[in-house]
């Protein structure tokens, strides 16, 4: 799609905002050429040491002891650091206070970090560390979420919601059906690992350099693992190589582990986890097991609705209440349930924490929803697109979730028809059914699906951002704000919102590292809010500095303050025209503050979390997909061959970015539900360790035909620049691959309701079999 090109006439004099217009990413350039800085670029310190993981090599059992003699014998080694190294709590600042800094006592997955070797270069910590002992009495683990909720084992109690009386309405059903599945994880595989850098400082401080989404959690978990208040220590993010939810919390775990040795050594520590090491250490994507009984009528029209969702979450907690409450919140997607209740368990098992990732449980949620429309549709015979329709979330009256939020920006069936007619879904469905029956071994199928994804973090408290906006006496804006930035293009969208909010060219606006001694207390870059947050606080900082320099020149002018504008790099009135420029210098001359601070709240938006009643979200995006594959009966293969998207962004920022972040969540998600498949053996070893046994998506699989479109309409609630969040909603129009494939299969005589994700070529044999 070609973004508009938006141009205004000021003073005969015509200039392109920096808002609203495709533009290159800030760090384009520089990434392109290498020249963009990550963490491990960053010059070393002079005596800077390197730490590597010492890890349990055994899934539950009673630790009796490490011992590193062999490691610390080895030239270049300066120590082993455990447990009885840290200075403060030994357990993880996380909410939950359930999760070791070091293994203590008890091993509870199979890569659990007991310590750290540190030493003069990284091979050698790497070769040390895996020379240290353990003595472990072995337990037998807990590795599904079956065998965890069949024990009771849960990290957080279970999570009930419930509306109306499902169970009698399954009774009144006309037609009922019942099914379980399962959907696996996914690795974060963010192209830069996790690292920490840190360096001690004069007088008990600290400086840590963090490839972190949320730099001020880091700044916590160090200060309370060192037993400092949070001023004494200081966290940088420049930017992320990827971090797609895996550096929400768990990049903490690097900083406060090299912190912690950094401490003791006096010395500044590097850490950096080799893929195997970050495969092994790290948490995934939450895998789920599903239980569901629906009933229905002769239309699949859902009358009632029992879920049961067992959520894999691993030895702790991290954030598996928030990402199971979101999967509760989207296990309606776009469609009414009148008569519904949902159980929601949060299963304790002897593997990696798992933690947040692109969607944080509204892809689980989603998923399950869709399987049943599926199920539904070909039960009754009907075209799937039908029974979606009929059951979306209506404007006037079947327009209140089952969390009791009013969906008041519904447009689900407008876009859903507008993209069956462009796509020609119907057409293809009809080509795809007479092309299936004359072909005996390649068999294709077809899916249209939507996305209803609520934005705001489902904890109302992390709703806020600050920024600074500082003007030079040159003209020249500098921005900084509590965001990060990951490849998503943050830094890009905030700049070109301080530009026109100044009405300076977007060039003239820098925007700089996350740093916690410039904007503290900052949420998580994470429940794609962070233009949301940070866009609005840097407009509103840029806001107060604009108003200051109007409120001069007004007075220069005798005009009113309203009556001065700022467009193109001109300041403005009725009397005179002055170049941005010289506005700023005089201001300074003058005494005028030349800076501000920005805050902003999410509004209206209010839950109770005992009762998960309330409005969660600001708003909602909106999207669907149609996606068109091809199976081979002979071996399960798989391929997608035609994607056809459009996708609600609100009024676009940078449409070439929205639609880089439309493309890369789909493929992404696409991945989750055909080849990302993690596979733990009996003994809880994850297998699927490196590249070549997890597969990601490559670009042989992206298909020929991929178009995106964009909806027209802007926000309808007072967002920054009428925009919409698009980090996650489109990762979730990959369902319509997954549907896609069962209906493959069902057009090939096969059981779709037997699938499983991901949908690997051995899963859709299987299902193609009837197993």
């Amino acid at each position: 799609m070609n973004a508009p090109d938006l141009k205004l006439v000021v003073d005969n004099t015509s200039f392109t905002p920096a808002a609203g217009v495709s533009r290159f990413h800030e760090s384009a350039r520089a990434q392109v050429a290498g020249a963009a800085t990550y963490i491990d670029d960053i010059p070393e310190v002079r005596g800077t040491l390197h730490a590597a993981p010492v890890c349990s090599p055994v899934a539950h059992g009673v630790l009796r002891g490490i011992d590193a003699s062999a490691a610390l014998a080895l030239p270049g080694v300066h120590a082993f650091i455990g447990a009885d190294d840290i200075p403060g709590d030994r357990i993880l600042a996380a909410f939950a206070h359930d999760e070791p800094v070091f293994t203590q006592g008890s091993v509870q997955f199979l890569g659990q970090v007991g310590g750290l070797i540190v030493a003069d270069d990284v091979m050698t910590a790497r070769r040390a560390a895996r020379l240290v002992k353990w003595d472990i009495e072995a337990l037998e683990p807990v590795l599904t979420p079956q065998q965890a909720h069949a024990k009771q084992s849960y990290v957080l109690p279970p999570v009930h919601v419930t509306r109306g009386d499902a169970a009698a309405a399954l009774q009144r059903a006309p037609h009922t059906l019942a099914g379980a599945f399962e959907v696996g994880g996914q690795e974060h595989f963010y192209l830069e690992g996790q690292i920490a850098y840190v360096l001690p400082l004069e007088q008990h401080q600290w400086w840590v350099w963090s490839s972190t989404q949320h730099p001020g959690e880091v700044q916590h978990w160090v200060s309370h693992a060192l037993g400092l208040a949070n001023h004494a220590v200081t966290v940088e993010c420049r930017r992320m190589g990827g971090g797609f939810g895996g550096k929400e919390t768990q990049a903490g775990h690097l900083a406060v582990w090299a912190a912690v040795a950094a401490n003791k050594l006096r010395r500044p520590v590097k850490l950096r986890l080799d893929r195997d090491d970050d495969f092994m250490i790290t948490g995934k994507r939450h895998p789920f097991a599903y239980h569901y009984h629906v009933g229905f009528d002769d239309r699949g029209r859902l009358c009632g609705l029992e879920l049961d969702m067992l959520v894999n979450c691993g030895f702790s907690a991290d954030l598996s209440g928030p990402v199971a409450d979101r999967a509760i919140f989207h296990a309606d997607n776009a469609y009414f349930l009148e008569d519904v209740a949902i159980h929601s368990y949060r299963c304790k098992t002897n593997t990696q924490s798992h933690t947040a990732y692109r969607g944080f449980g509204g892809p689980q949620g989603v998923i399950v929803i869709e399987r049943i429309m599926g199920d539904i549709a070909r039960h009754l015979g009907l075209d799937a697109l039908d029974v979606r329709l009929a059951n979306l979330y209506g404007i006037e009256d079947r327009n209140v979730t089952h969390y009791q939020m009013a969906v008041e920006d519904n447009i689900l069936e407008p876009l859903m028809t507008q993209l069956a007619r462009t796509s020609g879904y119907r057409e293809r469905a009809e080509q795809i059914a007479q092309w299936n029956a004359g072909s005996p071994v390649i068999k294709r199928g077809i899916a249209l699906t939507p996305v209803k994804f609520g934005i705001s973090f489902t904890a109302t408290l992390f709703n806020q951002a600050g920024a600074l906006v500082h003007v030079y006496t040159d003209g020249s804006v500098q921005v900084n704000h509590g965001g990060t930035e990951m490849g998503q293009g943050l830094n890009t969208k905030v700049a070109a919102i301080v530009a026109d909010e100044l009405g300076v060219p977007f060039e003239r606006v820098l925007s700089t590292a996350s740093d916690t001694s410039k904007v503290p207390n900052a949420s998580a870059t994470a429940a794609s809010s962070g233009t949301d947050l940070n866009g609005r606080a840097a407009q509103f900082a840029a806001r107060q500095v604009r108003q200051n320099l109007a409120a001069f020149v007004a007075g220069l002018d005798g005009v009113g303050a309203g009556a001065v504008r700022f467009e193109g790099g001109q300041v403005i009135t009725e009397k005179r025209t002055r170049s941005w420029e010289s506005v700023v210098g005089a201001a300074y001359a003058n005494r005028i503050q030349l800076w501000s601070d920005g805050f902003y709240r999410t509004p209206k938006i209010h839950y109770d979390k005992t009762t998960m009643l309330g409005r969660p979200f600001y708003y909602f995006a909106y999207g669907a997909a149609v996606t068109e594959v091809a199976i081979d009966t002979l071996t399960g293969e798989s391929r997608v061959l035609k994607v056809d998207i459009l996708h609600d962004v609100g009024r676009s920022i940078n449409p070439a970015i929205d639609i880089g972040q439309i493309e890369g969540g789909f493929v992404q998600g696409m991945g989750w539900l055909t080849t990302e498949q993690l596979v733990w053996n009996g003994k809880g070893l994850l297998q699927t360790h490196a590249p070549s046994t997890y597969k990601i998506p490559a670009t042989g699989d992206i298909p020929a035909h991929f178009q995106v479109e964009l909806w027209p309409e802007p926000n309808r609630e007072d967002n920054v620049h009428g925009s919409k969040a698009v980090g996650e909603p489109p990762f979730m129009l990959a369902i319509s691959v997954f549907e896609a494939l069962r209906d493959a299969v069902a057009q090939a005589g096969g059981r779709p309701e037997a699938m499983n994700a991901p949908a690997t070529a051995e899963e859709v044999l299987r299902a193609l079999q009837g197993f």
